[in-house]
């Protein structure tokens, strides 16, 4: 049930930040063991896994197996991955699958064969093995999921609240002996006021931090909120600088945000520079079908030498038909800015897309503080090592959020009872007034996304890395000071988080010396003989 009372304090068994595809298959599991708050940033439409085109990997074609699909996430991974952890999810994959149908998520079937899904390849896999509902995956997995967790009487949805910080007892109790989670302090968009969730569990399932770039596929909401709270309560994160730069966003004034999906490459498209010519074949074997970091860093090195503003995906070749019923909101979207696909080429630019690092977690999604956890984006369980395999995000979230959801609740309610209780002080807002300029919160959002964009973005240097973080430090600085002497809003809350992920970010880049996967720096460009994680505090 979604709730509108102007309640200040809540208590429940199981906080769930974030309500994307990971925080609504684990409020789902939870609740069928206690009461489960599942926090809304923005609407239903408000998360990552809204926008997701191609769909979710598994390996459940007749001429695919399990270990395939291991050895592709593992390549692509450029040695940074967990084998047991790959292993872990990936076998879990054509279960995951089977429950999102039974949860009424429609799939697209084969033409030929109407009784089996419709699979495709994207970059990087060496078999068709991403299910699809034709190119909106995502919307039809959050609608689907929606409507079951809604009408679910043991959650309650609170929509328009962003998490502050998390309730912790270093920060309220440093008595206590160890530093547990207690729940998070939450604002209310439309009121300004800030309430309290005390939860016996809590859960970060709060996306990525794509508004971190100047270009990106990422929604206005994906700002790393979780992560820059994490990161403040003591939890170790990793491998930020391994932000993937999917190849191709579309390259338009008049739309913002919006991803041409890998399928369209899957199903033959073609990368053409600003003279018709095919440059992909000189850049890698596959072509077009090469892992996402060798695609994006192709088009980004023929932008750099032609001085043009992006590259176009030709897809004409493939018949009018095919390309308006396979992609029919690609379509759609390219049509209202005046470009038909079916006609025309795709203008397209690299845009940040998917995060492989972020906070520290164990197989179980435990961070290292106690009772907090993480799952998704926001999380670094070891699966996408240094380079994501395309639709492995999806596939993620689902298995964990149901794997996580089924071991907390195996020890459900025993792990209450042995708790302490704390108490948690309601939110004071000191002598702060009302902010006058917020003018100045989006000027420092537009410099900090230029800043990511120019020195820690597709090709990085030492030299790029150490200028970002002189004025990051400056900018945390300023917006320290914001944060003393005026009220709370979601944009400074926001602008603070991407900060905070940007000097980490930096930080793990500037670690990082070699070129792996992602991360490619032109002072190091070889692979390093040592094999490590980055992992900071």
């Amino acid at each position: 049930m979604i709730s509108s009372a102007p309640k200040m304090t809540y208590e429940t068994d199981f906080l769930v930040i974030g309500a994307g595809v990971a925080g609504l298959t684990l409020a789902q599991g939870l609740a069928q063991n206690g009461r489960v708050i599942l926090l809304c940033k923005g609407e239903q439409h408000d998360n990552n896994t809204w926008f997701a085109q191609g769909g979710i990997a598994s390996a459940i074609g007749i001429d695919d197996s399990v270990e395939s699909h291991i050895e592709d996430t593992i390549r692509v991974g450029a040695g940074l991955c967990k084998p047991e952890i790959v292993r872990d999810i990936i076998e879990e994959g054509p279960q995951a699958i089977r429950r999102l149908v039974e949860l009424g998520v429609n799939f697209s079937l084969d033409e030929d064969k109407k009784n089996e899904f419709h699979l495709t390849v994207e970059g990087g896999h060496t078999h068709r093995r991403v299910l699809h509902h034709k190119d909106a995956t995502g919307r039809e997995m959050i609608t689907k999921l929606w409507s079951v967790v809604s009408q679910n009487p043991n959650i309650e949805i609170l929509t328009g609240h962003m998490a502050v910080d998390l309730l912790t007892t270093d920060k309220i109790a440093p008595d206590f002996g160890h530093n547990r989670c207690l729940g998070a302090y939450i604002l209310e968009g439309q009121t300004g006021a800030v309430k309290v969730i005390q939860a016996h569990k809590t859960f970060l399932c709060t996306g990525g931090h794509g508004k971190l770039y100047l270009y990106t596929s990422n929604p206005d909401s994906a700002t790393g909120d979780g992560l820059a709270m994490a990161s403040r309560a003591g939890c170790r994160v990793a491998n930020l600088e391994f932000m993937q730069f999917h190849p191709t966003g579309l390259f338009s004034s008049k739309v913002k945000n919006f991803l041409i999906t890998e399928a369209l490459r899957g199903e033959g498209g073609i990368l053409y520079d600003h003279l018709g010519k095919r440059f992909m074949p000189l850049y890698h074997p596959r072509g077009e079908l090469a892992p996402r970091d060798i695609v994006a860093r192709a088009i980004d090195s023929e932008l750099k030498k032609s001085g043009h503003t992006h590259v176009f995906l030709d897809v004409r070749h493939l018949g009018p038909e095919k390309v308006r019923s396979h992609f029919p909101n690609i379509y759609d979207v390219c049509l209202s800015v005046g470009i038909d696909i079916t006609k025309d080429m795709i203008p397209v630019v690299p845009a940040a897309h998917y995060s492989c690092g972020g906070i520290v977690v164990d197989s179980e999604g435990q961070s290292d503080v106690e009772n907090l956890y993480a799952i998704g984006e926001v999380a670094c369980t070891g699966l996408h090592g240094a380079n994501r395999l395309a639709s492995n995000s999806l596939l993620e979230a689902v298995v964990m959020g149901q794997k996580v959801s089924r071991l907390v609740g195996a020890g459900w309610p025993k792990d209450a009872k042995r708790e302490k209780m704390v108490e948690i002080p309601s939110w004071n807002a000191g002598t702060t007034v009302a902010p006058d300029e917020l003018v100045v919160l989006s000027h420092t959002w537009d410099e900090i996304r230029r800043l990511m964009w120019h020195y820690v973005g597709i090709v990085r240097s030492d030299k790029r890395l150490k200028r970002a973080e002189m004025r990051i430090e400056s900018i945390l600085r300023e917006l320290n000071e914001f944060y003393w002497n005026y009220q709370i809003t979601e944009q400074f809350l926001e602008v603070r988080n991407l900060a905070i992920v940007a000097k980490l970010t930096i930080r793990c880049a500037m670690a990082r010396k070699e070129s792996r996967g992602i991360h490619y720096t032109i002072d190091y460009p070889q692979e390093a003989a040592l094999i490590r994680d980055t992992i900071i505090r």
